[in-house]
């Protein structure tokens, strides 16, 4: 029980707290509103959890193959993020709201596999609290707790991004907005970089 509200706090602190996820979401928010955003969150929540229950249930062969694949995976996360944040900023001219669409589903399930923060996330939860063996069961039980706990976090940023809306009416104020966040995105993108350089 103790290990389950152990597990359950670290995925509510990894899932809740800024990372390219929730820059995402809330820019989503802004452009499309809470339910055209709801693809992009539940593909995310589903593509975290996945990625959690085959690594935990495959733990003791993944890790090694992991450490060799790492600097390819965070180099293939970062340059998407950096290909993310410019689109952010070009999408964001005046009267071009209406042709973008938000990330759907299968999208963002899939971008968690580059996604540099996922993997910290998921590698860690596993050293952390996957018992030896990574047993299926204890790996499906993870990966449900985190698939309960990660929805309602990033729902919290997608939702404010449609709080934002009504602030950002003018097409100025929204491409400012854009632009602000395809930054932080991409200085995200280079701290994670940075960050696996230095390893």
């Amino acid at each position: 029980m103790i290990e389950a509200l152990a597990l359950a706090s670290y995925m509510g602190v990894m899932s809740i707290t800024p990372g390219p996820n929730n820059i995402m979401l809330t820019t989503s928010g802004v452009n499309f509103g809470f339910r055209r955003t709801l693809p992009h969150m539940l593909g995310i929540a589903f593509g975290c959890s996945l990625q959690l229950l085959l690594c935990a249930a495959l733990f003791a062969q993944v890790s090694g193959w992991l450490g060799e694949v790492r600097p390819l995976l965070a180099a293939a996360g970062c340059s998407y993020l950096l290909w993310l944040s410019l689109k952010l900023a070009r999408a964001s001219a005046p009267g071009r709201r209406e042709v973008a669409k938000p990330m759907g589903f299968v999208a963002a399930a899939l971008f968690q596999w580059i996604n540099p923060k996922a993997w910290i996330m998921v590698l860690n939860a596993c050293v952390l609290f996957m018992p030896q063996g990574g047993q299926l069961p204890a790996a499906a039980a993870m990966a449900l707790l985190a698939l309960v706990v990660n929805l309602p976090c990033i729902a919290v940023w997608a939702w404010g991004g449609e709080r934002l809306r009504h602030w950002l009416q003018q097409d100025r104020a929204l491409r400012l907005f854009n632009l602000s966040m395809a930054g932080l995105l991409a200085a995200t993108a280079l701290w994670l970089l940075v960050e696996e350089l230095a390893r």
